[in-house]
């Protein structure tokens, strides 16, 4: 791992966190928990294999991440976030806040995993009536189905589906992430091509609000 050799706090976690693909796979553990070699190549479109073992290597020696073989029915090997690894969290919520005004049209050679919606909602959607009954909402959009749960003040999002969704969203990652940081309302999101059905109610009581959008 190169250095850059200075005495100062800002260098030496650069040192750690700072070369290329080594935040985006802290995004992934912190997005899916524990996962297989394959499970991240998946999830970093475009990362070379060697580059992924070497980054992965370094950040095992940093205290970064930590691995472990998985007995049967897995039987693989198993990465996952340290303690060190998860304290890069809000790190990262203030990236992604500081990179929001950048995401505009998506460009034509742009991938998109659903997960990465998982980081977002997590980090900045909130229960607004946590006295009343937990609700579920389907997000389809990519290439795997989400689901954004909220109840007791708390908003979880997991990948899978759900039975009975108070609510569905359906339509490209733009349009769901615009319409629940608060940047349009509904009516806009459904004249740009969104798909919703269920409960305003539901979807209204985790819809983000200014800080989301800053």
């Amino acid at each position: 791992m190169r250095s850059y050799q200075q005495y100062c706090a800002v260098a030496k976690a650069l040192d750690v966190v700072g070369d290329r693909w080594v935040l985006l796979i802290v995004r992934e553990l912190m997005t899916s928990g524990p996962s297989r070699y394959t499970d991240l190549m998946k999830g970093l479109p475009g990362i070379a294999t060697n580059l992924l073992a070497d980054r992965l290597r370094e950040m095992e020696k940093a205290g970064v991440v930590r691995s472990w073989a998985a007995p049967p029915p897995v039987a693989t090997t198993l990465f996952s976030l340290t303690e060190r690894g998860e304290a890069l969290r809000p790190l990262l919520e203030d990236l992604g806040r500081w990179g929001a005004p950048l995401m505009g049209v998506p460009q034509p050679t742009n991938v998109f995993r659903s997960h990465w919606l998982v980081f977002p909602f997590d980090a900045y959607l909130a229960d607004k009536t946590p006295e009343e009954a937990p609700v579920a909402i389907a997000v389809r959009s990519g290439d795997e189905p989400l689901v954004i749960e909220a109840g007791e003040g708390k908003v979880r999002t997991r990948r899978g589906t759900v039975e009975k969704p108070d609510a569905v969203l359906e339509g490209r990652p733009g349009l769901v992430l615009g319409l629940l940081a608060g940047r349009f309302d509904l009516a806009e999101a459904r004249k740009r091509g969104l798909d919703f059905k269920g409960s305003q109610k539901a979807l209204r009581r985790v819809i983000a609000g200014r800080d989301f959008q800053r």
